[in-house]
């Protein structure tokens, strides 16, 4: 399998054709919208701007959404929830449309939708995205990571070397990762060096520590830093609409 990573939406080449693509926003998209998705989101539909977020969920029942937005780690005015994990309960989420916009996740996934297999991956779901890339038989991937406002994120690095190591422990054998550029190769040699305490380097990271000073975000920094938590895989079924399938 050929592996990329590419740590910004702007980093995505412009011309290429990978057979599928994993975005990562380890603090806090993709690792919000895995655990939506198991507790019974009918899906997310994610928006890299705020008014055609407005636009498309006013068409959807009220009683049956809820708008989903962060801006500089903290939740948007007028939105039922900002960007956590531990706030989309089963209570709140079952059976209603999640209308999201993200800092930094939402571009990303808005760089690549047009990818014929769209996945997102946080450490808690990525051997299950792992398994189902390679189920599908997928000989190109784009990982790609969210950063911060355009730069680098190191927590995003982390679970792409995550993701790497599953893949590489799931074929075994002759089965060989082929990581076309040095993105993937420093991402892996991260996630070998931190994987004993992923908590440790999410706090660190530039990103964990602007978390640290807005507020108490003990409990996301757990729950984004557990590792192989959920069997939930999401996957684009329309432009920007993420599901369980």
């Amino acid at each position: 399998m050929h592996l990329s990573y590419f740590h910004v939406a702007a980093d995505v080449p412009e011309n290429g054709s990978p057979d599928a693509a994993v975005v990562i926003d380890v603090l806090r998209a993709t690792t919000t919208i895995a655990w939506a998705l198991r507790n019974g989101a009918e899906a997310i539909h994610v928006f890299a701007d705020l008014e055609s977020l407005r636009s498309r969920a006013e068409a959807w029942p009220a009683d049956q959404r809820l708008l989903v937005g962060e801006r500089g780690g903290k939740k948007l005015e007028g939105f039922d929830l900002g960007n956590s994990p531990i706030t989309v309960t089963r209570e709140l989420v079952e059976g209603k449309r999640l209308f999201m916009s993200t800092t930094n996740g939402t571009r990303s996934l808005a760089r690549v939708k047009k990818v014929p297999l769209l996945m997102t991956a946080s450490l808690c779901n990525r051997f299950s995205v792992a398994k189902r890339l390679i189920n599908e038989k997928i000989n190109r991937v784009w990982i790609v990571g969210s950063g911060w406002e355009g730069s680098y994120s190191l927590e995003d690095s982390l679970a792409a070397g995550a993701v790497a190591e599953a893949i590489g422990q799931l074929l075994g054998g002759d089965q060989l990762i082929v990581a076309e550029n040095d993105e993937l190769i420093a991402a892996s040699v991260l996630w070998s060096k931190c994987k004993k305490n992923p908590e440790r380097c999410l706090r660190a990271a530039s990103h964990g520590r602007r978390l640290i000073r807005i507020g108490n975000h003990d409990n996301d920094f757990r729950c984004c830093a557990t590792v192989d938590s959920l069997d939930i895989v999401p996957v684009q079924v329309e432009d920007g609409v993420l599901k369980v399938k």
